[in-house]
């Protein structure tokens, strides 16, 4: 480890994060209906100990504190996502104004308190009734998203100038529709490829209506969770399973979406399960509508090597097993856990793969800034006798992966800004309350929060502007 102090540029944004269904609770408050989180979660054997968000902890009653919180780190700008059932219970029609003032008043509190927000539009919490029409694998979603994202512009364009239309669509495409780990907890490998393509179209409708809602000062971006895939051997046959799921993971998003089309080994690759003719004409120059800057989400990376013969593909790739991949025609590919220190999650902590993911998108998109919008990492925190919080392994990780930023930026990377996640422990879908991601400790009982050493480390960075040599 470097004795020395790497600087991060005057305006680099330190931030943090959070999604809606993961600590608004108020699940039946004020007009919001159920999502297909709601559904998943009070269907049992779903996630761990029956674990619902239905208090979570309790944002949507204690935003002015936690704003506070947010403000006593000095971070300069949030992250949240906006719950689409509490904005717009079924997915169409007009807004409820009082969701909408939710909004409008956190994102009041932000700037009173010289904080920017950051609003996602989707981070998975699919009205239910849209779900039960079809959802993601059905076209018609998409053009209700756009509608969604017109009305949340209208109401928020004079408060927010940085705004994500989609967060980690592969998340929903393939942890929802393939391996139904996730919400809806369908497991049909073209109904994930579907929708994949049709967050695609919605991302790109979506730019579209807020290009029409928003002020021209306003920047649109995306959330993405590229995979960092490595080969476990230098085997042509490894590096092949390699290729195969950084399509799946990765370029089936950034292909549309930068290059106005699907990776032609992608379509070959998957070609005996779909031919993809609900990819129609006029949707990639929608989907490829030119953005303002992508949004990164990076936790560890991946390791895959091929299977031969009639060997059992091993799965360790992190995203809570079940009996179904959510790799569509990838069933020959094994995924290997590194050795080396792991979060309470059991993802190895490398943060190379962090510089190497920023200098991929530096050479895919070289024009266009980036963000790290997520990373962070679950640990078993335990309050001491005295009530605080100590996190030392975080404090570790959240030094690696930062520094791993500047070593990015070193090399040529435009970074504009780092966002933790996340700012509260909170409900961590299909693991529920077992896995603390938060900065700030949560007593789920009480609510009471309490920021623990790594936010007190991470307010020490924000203040210096710079990652000092790691001391813990």
């Amino acid at each position: 480890m470097s004795d020395t102090t790497a600087t991060f540029p005057e305006d680099f944004l330190w931030g943090t994060a959070t999604a809606a269904y993961q600590i608004e609770g108020a699940a039946r408050e004020h007009g919001r209906t159920p999502s297909i989180w709601d559904t998943f979660s009070h269907t049992p054997g779903k996630t761990a100990g029956g674990d619902t968000g239905d208090v979570a902890v309790d944002h949507y009653h204690r935003r002015t504190e936690d704003v506070r919180l947010m403000a006593g780190l000095g971070v300069g700008a949030y992250r949240f996502s906006v719950s689409w059932p509490r904005v717009q219970p079924t997915g169409r029609g007009p807004a409820v104004q009082r969701g909408l003032d939710f909004y409008r008043g956190l994102a009041d509190e932000l700037l009173e308190a010289g904080i920017k927000p950051v609003l996602t539009l989707y981070h998975w919490d699919l009205p239910q009734e849209l779900e039960t029409a079809g959802g993601w694998p059905e076209r018609d979603t998409a053009h209700r998203f756009a509608d969604y994202a017109r009305l949340v512009g209208d109401a928020l364009g004079d408060r927010v100038e940085l705004w994500t239309t989609l967060n980690e669509p592969w998340c929903s495409a393939f942890l929802g529709y393939a391996a139904g780990v996730h919400a809806p907890g369908r497991t049909d490998p073209v109904a994930a490829l579907r929708a994949a393509h049709h967050l695609n179209l919605a991302h790109g409708l979506a730019v579209d209506a807020l290009r029409t809602a928003l002020p021209a000062r306003a920047e649109v971006s995306i959330s993405l969770n590229p995979a960092v895939v490595r080969p476990r051997t230098d085997s042509e046959a490894d590096r092949d399973a390699a290729r195969q799921v950084d399509a799946l993971a990765t370029r089936i998003f950034t292909g549309p979406m930068l290059d106005g089309a699907y990776p032609p080994d992608l379509l070959d690759d998957t070609a005996r399960l779909t031919d993809w003719s609900f990819v129609r004409d006029g949707d990639l120059p929608l989907i490829s509508r030119p953005l303002d800057s992508i949004g990164l989400n990076y936790y560890t990376p991946t390791v895959v090597s091929a299977v031969s013969g009639d060997a059992v593909p091993e799965r360790a790739d992190g995203h809570g097993g079940g009996a179904r991949s959510p790799w569509p025609a990838a069933d020959r590919i094994a995924f290997h856990q590194p050795p080396g220190e792991r979060t309470a999650m059991g993802w190895t902590v490398d943060p190379t793969g962090l510089t190497e993911l920023l200098l991929r998108f530096t050479a895919d998109a070289p024009d266009l800034p980036l963000y790290i919008t997520e990373n962070g990492a679950a640990y078993d925190d335990k309050p001491e006798p005295d009530g605080s919080v100590h996190d030392p392994d975080r404090i570790a990780y959240l030094h690696g992966h930062i520094g791993a930023v500047h070593r990015a930026i070193a090399e040529g990377a435009d970074v504009r800004g780092y966002f933790l996640w996340s700012l509260l422990d909170n409900f961590e879908w299909a693991y529920g309350y077992g896995k603390r991601f938060g900065a700030v400790h949560v007593d789920y009982t009480t609510q009471r929060r309490t920021p623990k050493s790594s936010a007190r480390w991470y307010a020490d960075v924000i203040r210096a502007g710079a990652l000092p040599p790691l001391d813990i």
